[in-house]
C-alpha cells in the first residue's frame, strides 16, 4: 500500500475507507466511472443475446437458412458462452480481470465485424461462437472489477444494483436497436453496431478500469475446466436439441445421461483437488445456494417468455418488428427503475422480503399475460403486464447477485461472478427449451381443432407450426379459396395467442415456486450481503451471515 511512511488518505464518499497509496486513491475517485464502463461491456453482451431473434427473418430470406440452422445461429453463443464462464473466471482470477475484459471485448469485436461479411450460414453460426467466447470474458470480468473497485459493502451494494439494472436494460435495447436498424437495413447491420460500442468500452477501459489479479489464490484448474466445459455443453445440447428429437427420445435422454456423468465427475473432482476452480461447498452457504436458484429459475421464466415474446406481437397480432421491440420496452424500463430502488429496500426490509416481493411482482405480470392472452387483447394490458414483469426483475436481480458475490472471498470474486452468468444462462437455456416446447405443443393441438372443416391436406400443412399455417393461408388464397385463406389466419393467430396465454401460466407457476423457496429458505435478520472478512474484520459464519455488531450497516434486523 505504497509507502509506510505517507500520510493515510481519507477517500470522500466512503468514510470507512483509508488509504496511503496515491494509485488506490485514484482508483477510488474514478470508481462511478469505472462502473460506467464495466455496464457499457454488459449491455453489449446481454444486447447480444436478444438482439438476433428479430434478424432471424431476414438471415434466412437473404442467406436460405434452414430452420435447425437458424436455431443454432441463436442458441451456439448462450451455448459457449455459459460453457467457458467458469474457466473464464478463474483465467480472470489469475491473469487479471482487466485483462480478461478487454481481451473479450476485442474478440467480440472482431467476430462481429466478420460476421458482417458472412455469405453462408456456417460463417454465422462460427462467427457468434467466437462471440460466445468473447462475452464469457467480458461478462465475469465486469462483476468481479466491481467488487474490487468498490470497497465499501454498502457503495457495492449500490453499485451491483446498478449492474443488474443495466444487466435488464440489455435484453430490451438489443431488441430495439435490431428492429430499427432492420427497418432500414440488412441483417449484417445488426452485428456491426456492436463494433463502436466494444471499440468505446476498450478505449475508456484502459484509462478508467484498474487491474486487479489474486494469482497465489487463483490457482488454474485444467481437468475441472474441461469437464466443466464438457458437462455444460452437453447438457445445454441436450436441452436445445430436446424440443426436435422428444425430450423422452433416446438422443435426449442420452445426451443428458452422459452429461450427468460429467458434471458429477466435475464436482467428485472439484472436492478431491487442492485448488478447485468452483468450491462446490459452497453451496452449503444458504445465501449463495438461494441466490444462485433464484436467478436460475427466474431466468427460465424470464427467457422463456422473451423467446416467445416476439412471436406472440408479430404473428398473433401483426405488429413489425421494430413495433414489437417499442411494445417490450417497458421490461428494460421498468428493470432499471426497479434495480436501484432494491438496495434502499433492501437496507430498510432486508433481502427475503425484497426478493419474495419482486418474484410475486413478475409473477404477478407474467399471469396477466396468460390470463388475457389473445390476438385481440388490447395492447396496454400487454404493456401493464410486461411493465409489472420489469419491476420485479429489477427488485429481484441485485439482491440475489449481491447474496452470491457476498458469499465468496474477494479473491474468488471472478468465479462467483462466474456462477452468477451461469445461474442466469443455464435458467435462460432451460426457459427457452420447456416453455418452447410447450407453446409449440399446445399450438399444434389447438389448431387441430380448430380445422376439422378443413381438407386433411391442409390441415396437416398447417400443423407444425404458426408459419406452416400462414404458408397454408397463402397457398389457399394464390389458388382463389379466400375463405380458406381467411380461416386459416384467423385461427392461427388465435391458437397463438391461446398457446402463449397458457405458456405464461407455466411460467407463472416457474417464478411463484421460485418465491415460495425464497420465502422459506431464505434467512431472516440478514442483510443484503454476507460480509466479506476483508470488509468487516471478521469471519462470515456458515450462512453468509456475520456479527451485527461488526458490519452494523449491513445486518438489518428485519427478515
Amino acid at each position: 500500500m505504497g509507502n509506510a511512511a505517507d500520510p493515510a488518505t481519507p477517500i470522500a464518499g466512503g468514510p470507512a475507507v483509508l488509504v496511503d497509496d496515491p494509485a488506490a486513491a485514484r482508483i477510488h475517485e474514478r470508481r462511478w466511472l469505472t462502473l460506467g464502463v464495466l455496464c457499457l461491456s454488459l449491455l453489449l453482451i446481454v444486447a447480444g443475446n436478444s438482439s438476433l431473434n428479430v434478424a432471424l427473418p431476414d438471415i434466412q430470406t437473404r442467406l436460405g437458412s434452414s430452420a435447425s440452422s437458424l436455431q443454432w445461429i441463436a442458441d451456439v453463443y448462450g451455448l459457449v458462452f455459459a460453457g467457458l464462464l467458469l474457466p473464464a473466471g478463474a483465467f480472470a482470477d489469475r491473469f487479471g480481470r482487466k485483462t480478461a475484459l478487454q481481451g473479450g471485448l476485442v474478440l467480440f469485436a472482431v467476430a462481429a465485424m466478420v460476421a458482417t461479411f458472412g455469405t453462408e450460414t456456417w460463417h454465422l453460426i462460427l462467427a457468434r461462437a467466437v462471440m460466445g467466447v468473447g462475452a464469457a470474458f467480458i461478462m465475469p470480468g465486469t462483476l468481479s472489477i466491481l467488487t474490487n473497485v468498490f470497497k465499501d459493502p454498502l457503495e457495492r451494494r449500490k453499485a451491483i444494483s446498478i449492474w443488474a439494472g443495466f444487466a435488464g436494460l440489455g435484453g430490451a435495447l438489443g431488441t430495439l436497436v435490431s428492429g430499427f436498424l432492420l427497418e432500414h437495413y440488412s441483417w449484417a447491420s445488426t452485428f456491426l453496431v456492436n463494433v463502436p460500442i466494444c471499440l468505446v468500452a476498450l478505449v475508456a477501459g484502459l484509462w478508467l478500469v484498474p487491474n486487479s489479479s489474486d494469482p497465489s489464490e487463483a490457482v488454474l484448474d485444467p481437468p475441472g475446466a474441461v469437464l466443466a466445459v464438457a458437462g455444460l455443453a452437453t447438457l445445454l445440447y441436450g436441452i436445445i436439441e430436446a424440443p426436435g428429437h422428444g425430450w423422452a427420445s433416446p438422443e435426449t435422454l442420452g445426451t443428458v445421461g452422459i452429461a450427468v456423468v460429467l458434471l458429477a465427475a466435475f464436482v467428485w473432482w472439484e472436492l478431491r483437488c487442492d485448488h478447485p476452480m468452483l468450491d462446490v461447498r459452497l453451496f452449503k452457504n444458504r445465501s449463495f445456494a438461494i441466490g444462485s436458484s433464484t436467478i436460475t429459475l427466474q431466468y427460465m421464466a424470464m427467457f422463456g417468455l422473451y423467446f416467445a415474446l416476439a412471436q406472440y406481437l408479430q404473428f398473433a397480432h401483426g405488429y413489425s418488428a421494430l413495433e414489437t421491440a417499442l411494445i417490450g420496452l417497458p421490461i428494460g424500463i421498468f428493470a432499471m427503475v426497479g434495480a436501484p430502488l432494491s438496495a434502499k429496500n433492501v437496507a430498510r426490509f432486508g433481502p427475503r422480503r425484497v426478493v419474495g416481493t419482486g418474484l410475486l411482482v413478475s409473477g404477478s405480470g407474467l399471469l396477466v399475460l396468460g390470463l388475457t392472452s389473445s390476438a385481440t387483447v388490447s395492447v396496454l394490458v400487454i404493456i401493464v403486464g410486461f411493465s409489472l414483469v420489469g419491476l420485479g426483475n429489477g427488485q429481484t436481480t441485485a439482491p440475489s447477485t449481491t447474496l452470491i458475490m457476498g458469499s465468496v472471498p474477494r479473491a474468488k470474486s471472478g468465479v462467483g461472478s462466474a456462477v452468477n452468468d451461469l445461474s442466469r444462462e443455464l435458467g435462460g437455456a432451460l426457459g427457452i427449451a420447456v416453455l418452447g416446447s410447450v407453446m409449440s405443443s399446445i399450438y399444434r393441438s389447438e389448431i387441430g381443432g380448430r380445422l376439422t372443416s378443413l381438407p386433411q391436406a391442409v390441415q396437416a400443412k398447417a400443423h407444425s407450426s404458426i408459419v406452416a399455417t400462414f404458408d397454408a393461408a397463402d397457398a389457399a388464397g394464390k389458388r382463389g379459396d379466400s375463405s380458406t385463406a381467411q380461416l386459416l389466419v384467423q385461427q392461427g393467430k388465435e391458437a397463438f395467442g391461446t398457446a402463449f396465454g397458457r405458456t405464461m401460466l407455466l411460467a407463472t407457476a416457474v417464478i411463484f415456486v421460485n418465491a415460495a423457496i425464497v420465502w422459506t429458505f431464505q434467512g431472516r435478520h440478514r442483510g443484503a450481503v454476507a460480509p466479506d472478512p476483508a470488509d468487516a474484520g471478521t469471519t462470515a459464519g456458515p450462512d453468509g451471515s456475520a456479527a451485527a455488531a461488526a458490519v452494523p450497516a449491513e445486518a438489518s434486523p428485519v427478515d
